[in-house]
């Protein structure tokens, strides 16, 4: 079990990381948010864009990691990617949308959250609504896609951080170093 102090030092690397590889060459900031997770674009009070994840936690700082890495040039110009989000309560209708939206990244996610030798659990976020829910099912389907990215390949981004990751939480590199390696692979492959 990790301590607290050991998974705010741990957040606090995360930030650091995510910020050297992709701030100067996205424009895009990870930042630690007291409320609900949400993409901002940069606008006139902030020159980069910034990925604000729920009250300082690892695994929420990943899943919007995950949204952003799959996000297109134009959809990362619109607060939330442009991108509606159902809050807990969702009927079956509903529930059945966010599933589908939520497989690539949840996959990704997962992907990110093992490179740092972590457990992953989906989230189907819907503790309240009247929607019958199959965890098990999601998390199959999660785990297929999962599958079929480390066969097809990552996106770009998220290689580039996943192999940052590793680095740094498998390696025991800075999040400097880490952050160079994902630099450095990003510009082999012109991203």
């Amino acid at each position: 079990m990790i301590s607290q102090q050991q998974e705010q030092c741990q957040v606090e690397q995360l930030m650091a990381l995510f910020n050297h590889v992709f701030s100067s060459r996205y424009q895009t900031r990870l930042v630690r948010g007291d409320d609900e997770p949400i993409y901002l674009p940069a606008d006139d009070a902030h020159t980069h864009h910034r990925i604000v994840f729920a009250h300082g936690y690892f695994a929420s700082a990943l899943h919007e990691i995950s949204h952003w890495c799959i996000a297109g040039a134009q959809r990362r110009l619109l607060e939330d990617y442009g991108y509606w989000y159902m809050p807990d309560g969702r009927d079956n209708s509903a529930q059945e949308a966010f599933e589908a939206a939520e497989i690539a990244p949840q996959a990704i996610e997962k992907v990110l959250t093992q490179a740092c030798g972590r457990h992953f659990n989906v989230s189907v976020d819907n503790l309240e609504g009247s929607a019958e829910v199959d965890r098990d099912a999601f998390a199959a389907k999660v785990e297929a896609r999962r599958q079929r990215y480390l066969v097809e390949g990552l996106p770009a981004r998220a290689e580039a951080f996943r192999q940052a990751l590793v680095a740094l939480f498998s390696e025991g590199q800075s999040p400097e170093q880490a952050g160079r390696c994902a630099g450095d692979w990003l510009d082999q492959h012109k991203c």
